[in-house]
């Protein structure tokens, strides 16, 4: 096919409403992606944006989340027009994701109480402790549940208030539906989930019922909690308040079906084709982590890892790092200034290239240095605060290659602290599947990664694509299984699975660029993450006097 033919067939599919949107607001950025019948990207558009600390509290506000949704699909349209010549009115299908968990709760006019808590804020400490010992489950920082329960610790006034709570994705896609629901893997971050009813925990909402009798009678969460759904569910339809939130220019039409809103990890393991048993992805990102599907519970319960699901319901093991690339951003950003200072101005896609590029002649340990990208506190590792951190011995060698290496390996640290405790549980992973602006310079940061975890890592053509383009395969899923079970690929009218639909459909001709790891590789990580356990004393003190 010719790239004229190609542009006139993509044009044909936004003009009869056969493309699919998908939205997702990460931590800095807000993207939106379009993808033809066929599921390949065909436009993007995002909006940056930044959380704010307000009284101590990592948060957006909600005209922020406004703005940007108009800005991302303003963007999305501007570019639609410059490739194509029209602007789309509708879509055959719409889904929205957003970075999981974090705590926003409603009264019953629909009014937000508190600011919006977003999952960065590691105030929680004694709700998660205490519901986990409850449960016998973890129960992280940053899950709704455990904001619930410190607010009503806490005896917050809003408390008796409280007619809703959800997630920044729930949040949305109330917005534009009017419906209070959620997906499952984005619902099993608010409460615990049980893989067999694919909705919240009876035994453990029971627990909570009884814990929360004496501070606030009559209390009952699964009244607060958003309706569960599965992938391939039918969400919603856009309403006419919705499209008008979305495109104040009117153009957008009302009743686009929308899929289950879903969390970041959720369209991160569509998005690598990983939601099988034995496969698992790693999304790089603000924060970083890591999902793999179970084939059977874990043995013990873990502070390192939580338990999640799939967008189909199916059990996860995550390692969830609060801290990702944002050090990275900073260091390129730097040098990005340190070579317009020469009077050499370059891209910062190329300022990262070559900054990656470098670290591959770093020695494998780094040289002796050591990097933490502890923006904020980090659980995993027990810290409530972090501070950016760099540290070397008198005798490391500092160059620009060693440098880079380390925060490469620094932004992976504990990501690997994460991991070994799942290989200690025996859980075998065929390959992990990668995604994220960091892996968008071929063969870097993915070789790296490999050492990290001692897996092979792959990285597919839409790894720079990341969640918005994910949650736009999962809404071609819901509008597959809407339109006709068959259409979606199922065989003798039924339905597929959101497994088969990925493998068959969606990645049946993907190609993967795999790289498996390097010995020398591994043991250089190895030396540099007990470098990396033992100098977690070094960031404690930072915290603790800066």
């Amino acid at each position: 096919m010719t790239q004229h033919d190609r542009v006139a067939e993509v044009r044909d599919a936004i003009t009869a409403g056969r493309t699919t949107l998908g939205i997702e607001l990460g931590s800095t950025n807000i993207k939106a992606c379009l993808v033809g019948p066929d599921h390949t990207p065909v436009a993007g558009g995002s909006h940056a944006w930044e959380n704010e600390l307000v009284d101590g509290i990592w948060t957006y506000s909600l005209d922020a989340v406004h703005a940007g949704l108009q800005g991302a699909h303003a963007a999305l349209v501007a570019d639609v027009e410059a490739r194509y010549g029209v602007r789309p009115t509708t879509y055959a299908g719409l889904g929205v994701s957003a970075m999981m968990h974090g705590y926003l709760a409603f009264d019953a006019a629909d009014q937000l109480l508190v600011p919006f808590r977003t999952w960065r804020n590691t105030s929680t400490g004694p709700a998660a402790a205490e519901l986990s010992e409850l449960f016998g489950y973890n129960i992280p920082l940053r899950w709704s549940i455990a904001h619930l329960y410190q607010a009503i610790v806490d005896d917050e006034p809003h408390v008796p208030q409280i007619a809703s709570f959800t997630t920044l994705a729930g949040y949305v896609h109330r917005a534009l539906t009017g419906r209070h629901v959620l997906g499952v893997g984005d619902a099993s971050g608010m409460f615990p989930v049980d893989p067999a009813t694919r909705d919240y925990d009876e035994r453990m909402l029971g627990q909570f019922r009884h814990l929360v009798a004496a501070k606030r009678p009559g209390l009952q969460v699964e009244g607060l909690l958003p309706e569960v759904l599965t992938a391939g569910s039918d969400a919603g339809r856009l309403t006419a308040e919705g499209a008008a939130l979305l495109d104040p220019t009117g153009a957008l039409e009302p009743g686009i079906l929308l899929c289950p809103p879903e969390g970041d990890a959720g369209t991160g393991m569509v998005a690598t084709n990983a939601v099988a048993p034995r496969t698992g992805n790693i999304s790089a990102g603000t924060s970083i982590f890591a999902m793999v599907v179970l084939e059977k519970p874990l043995t013990s319960v873990h502070h390192e890892l939580d338990l999640v699901t799939t967008p189909a319901g199916d059990l996860v093991a995550m390692v969830h790092c609060n801290n990702g690339a944002s050090e990275l951003d900073a260091w390129a950003g730097l040098f990005g200034e340190f070579a317009a200072a020469l009077g050499h101005d370059a891209a910062a896609d190329d300022v990262f290239g070559a900054l990656f590029r470098a670290a591959l002649d770093g020695a494998p340990d780094g040289g002796g240095l050591l990097a933490y990208n502890y923006l904020a506190g980090e659980p995993i590792t027990g810290l409530d605060e972090g501070r950016p951190l760099v540290v070397r011995t008198p005798d490391s060698r500092l160059t620009l290659a060693n440098f880079m290496r380390t925060q490469i390996y620094g932004a992976f640290g504990t990501l690997a602290l994460g991991m070994r405790v799942l290989h200690g549980e025996g859980v075998a992973i065929d390959t992990m599947f990668a995604h994220g602006g960091v892996f968008r310079t071929a063969g870097v940061a993915q070789r790296l990664l490999a050492a990290a975890v001692d897996a092979p890592v792959a990285v597919g053509r839409t790894a720079g694509e990341g969640g918005a383009w994910g949650i736009a395969v999962l809404a071609a899923y819901a509008n597959a299984c809407a339109d006709s079970p068959a259409d979606a690929g199922g065989a003798d009218g039924t339905a597929p699975t959101l497994d088969t639909y990925l493998a068959e459909r969606v990645f049946a001709d993907a190609a993967l660029d795999v790289a498996g790891p390097e010995a020398e590789d591994v043991a250089g990580f190895a030396t540099y993450l007990q470098r990396y356990t033992a100098g977690l004393a070094v960031e404690r003190a930072a915290t603790e006097a800066l």
